[in-house]
């Protein structure tokens, strides 16, 4: 058996593992189920790749190798949520979504932090933010 302050500490780092999964202003959640990854999270849900990552930046490691089924995901915030999304697939260019999407390339930029100007680091399952305006 457990002595009592084990079992306390234990119950509390729960209670605040789960607490740091929550955003306050979340505007909407998703819960993992087994065999998910960041990518098909993302492509199903329409949010932006780099949206899941940064809104659940103190959950999901700079991979995405931790998710964990049952863990509890926000998707985006509640006035900066792009629902407006593209899959990249093979042969796709910035140009090509952007043009596809009704947008600029710059705004897809933007709106994609993670993309390089040159947009030589995007691959294939990527989801990018294909908003027709910057979303804030």
């Amino acid at each position: 058996m457990f002595p009592r302050s084990i079992v306390a500490v234990i119950v509390v780092a729960a209670v605040c593992s789960s607490v740091d999964a929550q955003v306050s202003n979340c505007a909407r959640n998703y819960t993992v189920v087994s065999g998910d990854t960041c990518d098909e999270i993302a492509g199903k849900e329409n949010v932006s790749s780099f949206q899941l990552a940064t809104v659940n930046k103190a959950t999901i490691n700079a991979g995405c190798t931790n998710l964990r089924a049952g863990e509890e995901l926000c998707l985006g915030i509640v006035g900066q949520d792009c629902e407006v999304t593209h899959v990249v697939a093979n042969g796709d260019t910035c140009e090509s979504i952007a043009e596809a999407a009704g947008t600029t390339l710059d705004i897809l930029l933007e709106n994609n932090p993670n993309v390089n100007s040159e947009c030589n680091n995007i691959h294939p399952g990527e989801v990018l933010c294909t908003a027709k305006d910057v979303i804030a």
